[in-house]
């Protein structure tokens, strides 16, 4: 597992790019701003500032001009209006982003190329934006780990299979995709936080839908099994370590307390699992899966066959 690293910051070019078909955002000015640094992943409407209130002005986020703050804007007196907007840009704002397609005024402009901060232009209500921007800012602030493993959906529970070089983790992910199950990623899972309580599991760019098969060479899972084959991400809801067998290891045999595995600060149900010859390690990580599927829906069959001893032996005469 590769250390985790301090995420990079979070640019105003890296948030315009990375859902710009989805935010609809348009760049109409301080291009040259794009590289400024968004220090706090959320947004703020600057009503107040706007007003002549600076105190506790949340100057660090993504600042959201809509019907309220265009509107009294356009109620100011020029002069009045070009003051105001001095105090906006005398603060350390990333960007703004003007709401329900409104567009600044040839003087909001101006003073935006002067400071260097990029100006956009969105056709969304305002809430909505505010809504879909937060989720984007969240994403891309979360903290991140890349964990060498293949990842699998398998009948909704995600499934995370590690262990040494060589063990045969692709030959396993793709004996499950074979079997209909959809993949994340092969050999390198990239792990996001989401939400400070979940992990997400997603494959690089780079390779993504590609999987390599000592022997084979890559293999275009798509093109040979269908796009049900794949899947973008999934949550993290188990990880299997495929290990090689060792006669006195010991292994788990009952299974009434689920390891865990902590990733990022999050505790994951753990199974480990002995490579042997001859054994379908595919479908004992499939088994694994639907274990885990039952467990979460409040089945655990060890303590169901510990309860039904304990009422047998309860049941004989004289117990």
């Amino acid at each position: 597992m590769t250390p985790q690293k301090p995420n990079p910051p979070v640019t105003v070019e890296k948030f315009y790019l990375a859902r710009r078909q989805e935010l609809e955002l348009r760049l109409v000015a301080g291009e040259r701003g794009l590289g400024r640094v968004i220090r706090e992943p959320a947004v703020n409407r600057p009503g107040l500032l706007l007003a002549g209130f600076r105190k506790y002005f949340a100057e660090h986020r993504v600042q959201v001009f809509g019907n309220a703050e265009m509107h009294y804007l356009r109620s100011l007196p020029p002069v009045a209006r070009a003051a105001r907007y001095a105090e906006f840009f005398a603060t350390r704002v990333p960007c703004a982003v003007f709401c329900r397609g409104g567009k600044p005024d040839p003087e909001f402009q101006r003073q935006a190329e002067a400071a260097g901060v990029p100006v956009f232009r969105c056709p969304m209500v305002t809430m909505k934006f505010i809504n879909r921007a937060t989720l984007v800012l969240e994403e891309l602030s979360a903290p991140r780990l890349r964990v060498h493993g293949s990842m699998v959906d398998i009948r909704g529970i995600g499934v995370l299979i590690m262990g040494e070089p060589g063990v045969g983790k692709s030959e396993c992910a793709i004996g499950l995709v074979e079997r209909g199950y959809s993949l994340v990623a092969d050999d390198t899972t990239l792990v996001r936080l989401n939400a400070g309580r979940e992990l997400i599991g997603t494959s690089p760019e780079v390779g993504r839908n590609f999987m390599e098969v000592r022997g084979i060479g890559l293999v275009d899972v798509p093109a040979m099994f269908g796009v049900k084959g794949i899947r973008t991400e999934k949550r993290v809801d188990l990880i299997v370590t495929l290990k090689v067998w060792e006669p006195r290891a010991e292994m788990e045999r009952v299974g009434e307390e689920m390891e865990t595995k902590t990733i990022l600060g999050v505790a994951v149900p753990h199974m480990t699992i002995p490579i042997l010859p001859g054994r379908d390690v595919a479908r004992l990580v499939e088994v694994a899966a639907l274990h885990m599927k039952l467990r979460v829906l409040g089945y655990n069959p060890a303590r169901a066959l510990n309860e039904a001893l304990i009422a047998s032996m309860q049941a004989r005469p004289g117990a």
